[in-house]
């Protein structure tokens, strides 16, 4: 378990025993943590609109208050915040009753410096874990782990990123899709001093302005339709940490204005809440489009991209790094083989040969998604080219090009099985392609791809 001074917990202590809140208070402020004390529900209340809470110990009896009342409250108030009830040895059922409404655990009075520390430990354990959540689905090994290269261009990015990760600096990440800006993002947190706390990603094409702005600062009960429960938002998940937007390129104009207000300022509202808050979280930004046409054409702030492009690294695509191109598919066929228990070890030389003669239009996550196929159904201890699905795929020699002697359903034939191959999802793919998903899927059975 980790220390309390690493943890910096925020604590919230709410009784109406001044003697108490004072004993409770010194004895935490020892360990670390930041403590903020309330003598009723109402000045707690006022503290939450403020501030950020990882845990609550909230007596049961508040004067004439019911303790259960004021638990209800918070819970809609900070669900995010663990509450443990402290209560009198004749309260105990009443506890239990707590715990079933929504408390994370009860201690009894009077209690121990040691059992007080224990179950703050604990509880703030539990809040990190389940705040640092997100960060760890979908990654397979430390971030930064395998960011090495032998191409030039990379290994210059690379040390830049690396010089750069140590500061607080906004950093714009720019390359063609797949070439792995999110996994360098990942990998500037991973070296950065905010390595411990939250790495919280937002992938701005997936929302609307209006869902956008409560997925990103959060939201009160009743603030629009369909607002049952408040939100804490990702800015506030996110604070000591690093935010990651993704495809930044497609966060919604109208909305521009509020980001660079909290990248400038550190300060936000939730919807629905006219309380101002603050995060202190750094910022990180990709995207494969042409920022400067855009806010020539005026679809993206030329104050918000000044904001976020403080540093620029632009990651080179795949078929300008060959170098790294055998590398990466036999650390990719090392993964998936374990993942999967497929008999296969490498790779035969007619398959690195066209491994290395391919263009790669998807860049690393085609490479990544070529390899994965290959490890599931290759029998054999040796890759071969025909594993690789590559033989009828386009290559820098056949690319179709536009005015070649091509008939259109080529073309689009060929445009589809690109945008597919640089693609996450096939939702990603028809939003590129300006089709619906009905309609990728009638032209992938109708071209075979």
């Amino acid at each position: 378990m980790q220390s309390a001074t690493e943890n910096q917990g925020r604590i919230l202590l709410v009784d109406d025993e001044s003697a108490i809140l004072r004993t409770f208070r010194y004895c935490l402020e020892d360990e670390g943590y930041t403590v903020a004390t309330a003598g009723s529900s109402a000045q707690a209340e006022a503290l939450l609109q403020r501030q950020v809470f990882d845990l609550c110990f909230l007596d049961l009896r508040l004067g004439e208050e019911n303790g259960l009342d004021v638990l209800a409250q918070m819970r809609v108030q900070a669900p995010w915040m663990r509450v443990v009830i402290v209560t009198a040895h004749s309260a105990i059922d009443t506890a239990v009753d707590a715990m079933q409404a929504g408390a994370a655990d009860y201690l009894v009075k009077p209690c121990s410096p040691d059992q007080l520390r224990l179950a703050a430990a604990k509880q703030l354990e539990v809040r990190q874990l389940t705040a640092r959540l997100e960060a760890l689905e979908g990654e397979v090994r430390k971030p930064g782990e395998g960011m090495d290269s032998h191409s030039p261009a990379m290994m210059a990015v690379l040390e830049t990123a690396r010089q750069v990760a140590a500061t607080d600096a906004n950093i714009l990440i720019l390359g063609e899709s797949g070439t792995g800006k999110g996994e360098l993002s990942r990998a500037i947190h991973g070296w950065s001093k905010r390595a411990k706390k939250a790495f919280v990603t937002i992938n701005c094409p997936s929302l609307s302005a209006e869902l956008m702005e409560s997925e990103l600062f959060g939201h009160t009960r009743g603030a629009f339709t369909g607002a049952s429960e408040s939100t804490l938002g990702r800015v506030s998940q996110a604070d000591g940490g690093t935010l990651f937007l993704d495809e930044i390129g497609d966060f919604p104009l109208a909305l521009q204005p509020k980001l660079l207000r909290f990248i400038q300022d550190k300060e936000y509202e939730r919807v629905g809440d006219p309380v101002t808050r603050r995060a202190d979280v750094r910022i990180l930004a990709a995207t494969n489009l042409n920022l400067e046409e855009m806010v020539r054409a005026g679809k993206f702030r030329e104050d918000l991209l000044y904001r976020l492009n403080v540093i620029t690294l632009k990651l080179p695509p795949l078929r300008e790094r060959p170098e790294d191109v055998i590398e990466l598919a036999e650390r990719f066929l090392a993964r998936f083989v374990k993942d999967y228990a497929r008999p296969a070890r490498g790779f035969a030389d007619e398959a690195r040969n066209a491994l290395l003669g391919y263009r790669w239009p998807g860049n690393v996550r085609e490479l990544r998604n070529v390899i994965e196929r290959a490890s599931i159904i290759c029998p054999q201890e040796r890759v071969d080219v025909s594993h690789l699905g590559l033989g009828g795929a386009p290559t820098e020699s056949n690319t179709p090009r536009i005015g070649a002697s091509l008939s259109l359903e080529e073309l689009e034939k060929a445009h589809i099985a690109a945008v597919i191959a640089t693609s996450e999802t096939l939702d990603e793919a028809a939003r590129t392609l300006g089709i619906d998903a009905s309609t990728l899927y009638r032209k992938r059975k109708q071209y075979g791809l």
